[in-house]
């Protein structure tokens, strides 16, 4: 009897994000700069992942106390429409 060969999948290998706020040397990310905000926040007011933003894990800790910032202050939406 012949044995079949499993192939497996091959893995589409895409280009690696560079974090934004790395190449502009940003030391803070202001929550009153709603315009950069919403480039990280869903439509229905949910925060992005790292792996899709590409932005590194210290400044997605900053992003996210940003965004929860401006939610409170009302500049940003908990809940988009």
């Amino acid at each position: 009897m012949e044995e079949k060969q499993v192939r497996k999948p091959v893995r589409k290998q895409g280009r690696k994000k560079v974090c934004a706020f790395c190449v502009e040397k940003a030391e803070k990310i202001d929550y009153k700069d709603v315009a950069k905000l919403k480039k990280y926040v869903t439509e229905k007011g949910k925060m992005l992942p790292r792996r899709m933003t590409g932005v590194c894990a210290k400044h997605q800790r900053a992003l996210s106390e940003a965004i929860k910032k401006a939610r409170i202050v009302a500049l940003l939406p908990f809940k988009g429409e």
